[in-house]
């Protein structure tokens, strides 16, 4: 019988996976120096893993918000990127937003984020002739106009109005005002 000098078990260790999942039909927490040999306890500290289930533990309107990102970064095409606007003013808080933009500003050279951000500020700009429904043509430019811009086509618009249905309009809003 040979006597131990200890360094067999440093010496199988260093041979074991780190991971028992990288080596196939192992019960976890065991690892195979060589084939057909069998399994042994894993002496390997155990990391927890760096990945969450975001499925699991993600709020809904967080996932809606991260999956209309994967959609537009897949589709690649102008109007996929035009929607997220829209959904992340559904979906996020003003915090939450102003975080996910300053990220992607962050990770632009200097020149490109002062360009795109120039782009993002400039607003809607005149609104267009409606084509189909005036209301649903009217809240898409407003929802892509600048706050400068909606204050100023307001103002004018109700000034537009004549006299009845600026009463009508008043009586609108101050009922939505009192609703809510």
């Amino acid at each position: 019988m040979e006597a131990s000098t200890g360094i067999e078990p440093v010496y199988t260790d260093l041979q074991s996976s780190l991971y028992s999942s990288s080596i196939k039909g192992l019960a976890p927490k065991t690892y195979q120096d060589k084939g057909s040999t069998k399994p042994e306890p894993d002496t390997a500290p155990i990391r927890p893993s760096a990945r969450t289930n975001f499925g699991k533990t993600g709020k809904p309107r967080h996932k809606r918000a991260a999956r209309s990102i994967a959609y537009a970064l897949t589709q690649q095409s102008p109007d996929a990127y035009a929607c997220l606007p829209i959904i992340f003013r559904a979906r996020l808080d003003q915090i939450e937003r102003a975080m996910i933009a300053w990220a992607a500003l962050t990770s632009l050279d200097c020149d490109t984020a002062q360009e795109v951000a120039s782009v993002a500020l400039k607003g809607a700009g005149y609104p267009l002739p409606s084509e189909v429904d005036a209301m649903d043509d009217a809240r898409w430019w407003a929802a892509r106009a600048s706050r400068q811009e909606v204050k100023a086509f307001a103002l004018a618009s109700f000034e537009a109005m004549p006299l009845t249905d600026r009463q009508a309009f008043l009586a609108y809003v101050s009922a939505a005002r009192a609703a809510a």
